[in-house]
Formats: C-alpha cells, structure tokens, sequence
C-alpha cells in the first residue's frame, strides 16, 4: 500500500480517488478463514470441543485473534454463517434465546381493531369484529437461539467476550448449554399449536411446536474472554478451556505473511520485531495495529524521518492508555 496524503488540511476541495482498502477492511466484511493462524494447541482444543460437544471457551487479551477462529472452523466443516452474541453487561439469556416486541402486538392489535369497528360502521353492521391476532411476527429467535434449531449439521456461535457479562449470566447459561433445549413462554400460552418464527441470521422462518425448541446438533460454540474476571467451577467444567499464548515474533511473522501473501521485506521485519519486543515487554497492543502499521510503513518511499515514527507511533499506541 502506497502512502497517500489525501486530505491536506487547506480547506480546498479536490477530486481525489482512494486507493483499495487492505484486505481486512474491505466491506460487505469478509471472512478472514483463509488468513487465520492458530496457534498452537488451539486446533486440539477445537477438535475436543467438537468430539465432545461443549463449548470452547477462549481466553486472551483483546486483539489476540480468538474470535477469527470459529470463522475458519465453519468454512472448514461447512456450518454455515457464524451467528454472533456480543456480550455486554445488560446482557441476559432471554435475550440470546429469542426476542418478543409486546409493544408492538398490542399496537398491531389496537390498530387492527380501530380499523374493523370502522368497517363494520361503515357497512351498517353492530358490534365489533374480533382481530386475527398472531403472535409470530413479534417474535424473533436469538442467536444462541437460532443455534439450537434442530438441524442436519450444527451451526457456528461465538459468544464474544462473556467476561463483560452480569455475575449471573454463566450459570444462567448452564443448562441450556447441558439440555440443549429451552422452551417460549408466550408460545407455550399461545392458542396455536404451532408459529413461524424468524431466526437471528436472516428472514427465513423456523415451525415451533408448542413453544419448545430442542437441538439434534449441539451447536460448535466458542466463548471469548479477556480474563477480566473468574468464572464459576460448574460453567468451567462445561467447557474446553484454552488459553491463547503470548504473541512472538515467529506468530505474529506467520500471521503477517498470511495476510499479505507475500515474502516479508526488512522493513516488516522490523516492524514485526519491535511489535514482539513491546508485548513481552508488557504493553497490551493488538494484531490488528501490527497489520495496519505493515500495511503503511512498508515500502513506503515517501514516508520518512520524524513523519515516519510519528505515525508508527499513532498506529501502536498501547491499549491500556487514550
């Protein structure tokens, strides 16, 4: 990648054309299955998890690369789109499971009233017609509960830094994670034996009997943590626990040669090194800024000197500071 001053800072306005973005920042987003990395001991870990069905539960710092890998396991074992719960501290299991917008039924249903007594007015007859209520189109499945679908193959979740969650929301999670099966309340009541109801990932629709849904294929999920807190023993024991390791100069050279798929020039070696050097030093940085830094500081005539260190600087500025 070419260095380019687009924007000069004098007000005027100018046709300037972009260059492509690098690889990873190219949108619609694509998946980065053909350039990820796994470090050692982690394709084990994932076969265990696999063969046993639990979850695998990663856990490093923040940009090690432990959500790409499920990206990489479902294009190898074909199971489809990766669905995705991002965790937050308001996060909670009914939620992951499937979403009901109640506000928006009675509206429907008020609205669907008003305009039946309107037509009756008008065509003379007493009395009010009874709405043809259906619950379904203000239901929507999660992604956790999308993933328990009954389903031919599993299908891919990552449930991304679970550390962020309320204390309770691990041992909430255990026994779906151990029954594979959770039940809807609102369909459980539902005069109807069954409803369609839309998944997570797309606007296809799923037939629920009775408000139960229980998988045939326990989901491939990979849970991602920072290590900013402790879990409980029984959600431990539920999953396959690895630990990414620290990143070296010989990962992070197979992690930079995969993404430019091309030979390593000095310039990068260099980069690559004082990048290794830093994280064994204790600063918290992130594959990502190393890629970036790469991408513009390499090969790159027109940026030298003090203009050159200021932005590697700007691109490797240690996480754990503004």
């Amino acid at each position: 990648m070419t260095w380019r001053p687009y924007y000069q800072g004098d007000g005027k306005q100018r046709e300037v054309p972009l260059a492509a973005p690098p690889p990873w920042r190219t949108f619609p987003r694509n998946s980065q299955h053909g350039q990820y990395q796994p470090p050692a001991g982690l394709i084990d870990a994932v076969n265990a998890a696999l063969h046993l069905r639990r979850p695998l539960l990663v856990t490093g710092p923040a940009g090690s690369g432990k959500s790409t890998v499920i990206e990489q396991v479902a294009h190898e074992l074909d199971l489809g789109d990766v669905l995705r719960w991002h965790i937050t501290s308001r996060s909670n299991l009914s939620e992951a499971l499937y979403r009901y917008d109640a506000l928006g039924r009675i509206h429907a249903q008020n609205l669907q009233n008003t305009v039946s007594r309107r037509s009756h007015l008008r065509a003379g007859r007493k009395g009010s017609a009874r709405s043809r209520d259906d619950i379904a189109p203000f239901l929507q499945l999660g992604p956790l509960g999308t993933a328990l679908l009954p389903a031919e193959r599993p299908r891919a979740l990552l449930i991304d830094e679970i550390d962020k969650s309320d204390l309770d929301l691990p041992s909430d999670l255990l026994e779906v994670l151990e029954r594979g099966e959770y039940e809807i309340p609102e369909l459980v009541r539902y005069r109807r034996h069954r409803a369609e109801i839309r998944l997570w990932s797309n606007r296809n629709t799923h037939t629920i009997e009775s408000g139960k849904v229980q998988c045939t294929q326990f989901p491939f999920i990979v849970l991602t943590s920072n290590g900013e807190r402790d879990f409980p023993p029984p959600f431990l024991r539920r999953c396959i626990r690895y630990t990414m390791p620290q990143l070296t100069a010989p990962l992070l050279r197979n992690i930079v040669q995969a993404h430019f798929d091309g030979e390593i020039t000095g310039e990068s070696e260099q980069l690559i090194q004082e990048f290794a050097d830093r994280v064994a030093g204790g600063n918290h940085l992130a594959i990502d800024q190393l890629l970036n830094a790469v991408a513009l500081l390499s090969g790159t005539q027109e940026l030298q000197g003090e203009q050159r260190e200021s932005l590697h600087e700007l691109l490797t500025r240690e996480l754990s500071r503004a």
